[in-house]
């Protein structure tokens, strides 16, 4: 029998499922000593870690469990995930633009109409059908080529899925790609390197000093071309760029088949959404807080501090789950309940604090498009087979998910 710190930590434990059992037990425990960190379970004291920077860092350590190697450390520190205020502000200011109210409502018909377009195609494989979404999504708001979103595809499959053989060396077809995305998969490893270390992605900053080099001669209005003008160091540069071609796209790819396993398994609350379309903004919320794509984040105390009356030292790991906090007894009622219409605390999906999701309207847009298409849909859509989970303790993943589309 493991225990449920081991459980947690094992990434084969989530191709069968979130452990939440193993969660709520822990919550019990309160602060929990894991291995070489803390384990933060309760929802407030996950949202005290995060709020709280000058005590709780991303910069010191970064912000995954496992170290990186001492080498790239300092290059791995360059990225905004891994920064803290006011370095971490300096590089947010340069992204906002991007995904204020206005500029997200002028993407939405965009969106609305790829949404349409996947659900009235869907395979058969709602999980790899709806991943297109995101891609294409980032690929205009980034500015990269769309016909180069597969690229966006497979270095968010090696990022994420490193734990899992067959997202580790992800390669989708090349067909119609850009010269110059010919020109860096030429670099790709055929190992299965570290994604975080400098060379572990090699053609993800060829490719993106490629664009940078195009979009200085061709701006546009993009993230990318917007990058152009602004001070930043090489560092900063690639380390933001590998950032939004993960992020931007892996959160929403599982969150949205997320979202439908939550349906499927819950088809009064299905036809209840079907019934009253009033609720998809609140069933969205709720698809993100039951399903939780990204499971922890980790951060390192600067300070000799104590959380929740538990003594942590300055240079301790921290590492707060998501997937514990969003299911917190103390903030929900009944969480293990999936419930379209809930209206109370606010789910952590997107974070909290200086770090809370930049591109979350973004994401909220994308998942309520895609389901006014599946509301759309003559009947429900049903499961047609096993789901295949993500082997992974990060990401809450779905590989593969079976389903039979009414015609």
């Amino acid at each position: 029998m493991r225990t449920d710190a081991e459980l947690i930590v094992d990434p084969d434990t989530y191709t069968s499922g979130v452990p939440h059992d193993a969660f709520t037990r822990l919550r019990e425990k309160n602060v929990v000593r894991i291995a070489d960190f803390w384990g933060v379970f309760r929802y407030e004291d996950v949202r005290t870690v995060l709020r709280s920077p000058a005590v709780f860092s991303s910069h010191r350590g970064a912000t995954q469990i496992r170290d990186p190697a001492p080498a790239d450390l300092a290059y791995v520190q360059r990225m905004m995930l891994n920064q803290d205020p006011p370095e971490h502000s300096r590089l947010r200011r340069m992204l906002t633009r991007a995904f204020t109210p206005r500029a997200v409502a002028r993407l939405e018909e965009g969106i609305r109409s790829n949404a349409r377009a996947i659900v009235a195609g869907l395979s058969g494989d709602f999980a790899h059908d709806v991943a297109d979404l995101p891609l294409l999504t980032l690929a205009d708001v980034f500015g990269v080529p769309r016909q180069d979103r597969a690229l966006l595809y497979d270095w968010s499959n090696r990022v994420i899925g490193f734990q899992d053989s067959e997202y580790a060396l992800s390669s989708s077809s090349t067909a119609g790609m850009t010269d110059m995305a010919l020109e860096a998969l030429e670099l790709r490893p055929s190992d299965g390197r570290d994604p975080r270390a400098r060379d572990g992605m090699p053609d993800l900053y060829a490719y993106a000093h490629a664009l940078g080099q195009h979009k200085r001669a061709h701006p546009s209005d993009d993230v990318l071309s917007n990058l152009m003008t602004e001070d930043i160091s090489l560092e900063e540069f690639e380390n933001l760029f590998w950032l939004f071609s993960v992020a931007g796209n892996e959160t929403l790819r599982n969150g949205i088949p997320g979202g439908m396993i939550a349906l499927l398994e819950h088809p009064d609350q299905y036809e209840r959404l079907r019934a009253d379309r009033s609720l998809l903004p609140s069933a969205v919320e709720e698809m993100l807080r039951w399903w939780t794509p990204v499971m922890h984040f980790r951060r390192t105390a600067v300070v000799d501090t104590e959380l929740s009356g538990v003594p942590i030292m300055a240079g301790d790991k921290v590492v707060v789950w998501f997937s514990s906090a969003n299911r917190d007894e103390r903030a929900f009622t009944e969480p293990s309940k999936f419930d379209v219409g809930r209206r109370e605390a606010d789910h952590l999906s997107f974070g909290h604090g200086p770090h809370f999701c930049l591109g979350a309207q973004l994401a909220r847009t994308q998942m309520r498009a895609i389901f006014e298409a599946v509301l759309d849909l003559s009947g429900t859509i049903q499961l047609d087979g096993d789901v295949d989970r993500l082997r992974s303790n990060f990401q809450n993943g779905v590989k593969h998910l079976p389903v039979r589309v009414p015609k």
